[in-house]
């Protein structure tokens, strides 16, 4: 599929879970050899157009549009290729870890973190720390330079206004476990995929692991609405068919613009509370990819302030990891109180959480 110039390429291959045996990395490896090499030959040939490939697992409709700034202001062919939505994040992963002994892609941007952090380990990526986020927190940026954050998104409670009054909105993600409210009613994405896998594994890190758990298993021992994904809470709350659930900013917002009697609310604000978990977007640099220079230009392009900027108002983020000067049309940032979790612990309890949980839910 071609949009202008900008050369986009759909995953084909998709493997649910991380590459573990040989045989499934041969079978990968020669789905991928069917797909012509024009990604590394670019930057190969001399007197050749200049051309980047990235692999991006944030949505098309916004980043489409961040990479076609890119080309227009440099004249760096962009090659990307995006994730479905079945697979999300997880198909370029594996695909990644696949082909780290011949790289197709310089660099890979996703919409949330533990992933990338998992081709840290598995030695996918190179170090590379960009000039663009000398003032991005620490917090957000790895050590060794392997991959940074920013252009955060939250975990919020979505709730259907026309069902809930404000007075008796819900404030807490253990509102979920309260009697007060009909286990039918209420609901959350399935804690084994996605961002509600990472606000799993976060509360494993935050909680630990066995209080993690019970939280989980009570869910499921109430019987709350386990729905498909986060985009799927989201239109059960606003169509009035769950009074209230857990979903990302980004898809509680979209329920928002389109006028849906929904409101939403940040949980677990306060002093000595749990705080929202925060969800940033990650770059990183793909070893030995086939256009170094390319890929730096790109990735200092995509950690810049003026990128962030528009992807707050694209509406994909909603948390900035720097000032602005401008604030999301949905909901007021400007006092949230995060949950305090290193990024790198959440990660570490990623696959725990998903192991424990998958047997709590699936059965």
């Amino acid at each position: 599929m071609t949009n202008g110039d900008l050369k986009l390429v759909p995953l084909k291959v998709i493997v649910d879970e991380p590459v573990k045996k040989n045989k499934i990395l041969n079978r990968l490896i020669l789905s991928f050899a069917i797909i012509p090499f024009i990604f590394s030959s670019a930057c190969q040939r001399p007197h050749s157009e200049r051309s980047v490939v990235i692999y991006a697992s944030v949505d098309q409709v916004y980043s489409e549009p961040i990479l076609k700034a890119f080309q227009e202001k440099t004249g760096v062919r962009v090659r990307a290729v995006y994730d479905v939505e079945a697979s999300k994040t997880t198909g370029l992963v594996n695909r990644l870890i696949a082909e780290k002994d011949r790289p197709q892609a310089d660099v890979f941007w996703s919409g949330e973190f533990a992933q990338t952090i998992l081709l840290k380990e598995k030695g996918a990526l190179a170090s590379y720390s960009s000039p663009s986020a000398t003032d991005i927190p620490s917090q957000y940026r790895d050590p060794q330079g392997y991959w940074t954050g920013y252009a955060a998104r939250a975990r919020v409670l979505i709730v259907n206004t026309d069902a809930v009054s404000p007075a008796k909105f819900p404030k807490s993600i253990f509102d979920l476990l309260s009697t007060r409210w009909p286990a039918e009613k209420i609901g959350i994405a399935y804690p084994i995929f996605g961002t509600t896998a990472t606000h799993a594994a976060a509360l494993y890190a935050f909680l630990g692991a066995k209080e993690g758990k019970a939280f989980f298993e009570n869910l499921r021992k109430r019987r709350v609405r386990i729905a498909d994904g986060n985009s799927m809470v989201r239109d059960l709350v606003a169509s009035g068919q769950l009074m209230f659930g857990l979903t990302d900013t980004d898809d509680a917002c979209g329920a928002k613009k389109k006028g849906s009697p929904v409101a939403i609310l940040f949980p677990d604000q306060g002093e000595k509370a749990l705080g929202t978990l925060i969800i940033p977007n990650t770059v990183a640099w793909v070893a030995n990819g086939p256009c170094p220079k390319e890929a730096k230009e790109l990735i200092d392009f995509l950690l810049s302030k003026e990128v962030e900027k528009q992807l707050v108002e694209l509406g994909w983020c909603h948390i900035p990891s720097r000032q602005l000067g401008i604030r999301p049309a949905c909901f007021d940032v400007s006092n949230v109180k995060a949950m305090e979790v290193s990024l790198v612990d959440v990660y570490k309890q990623l696959e725990v959480a998903k192991r424990e949980l998958t047997q709590v839910f699936i059965r």
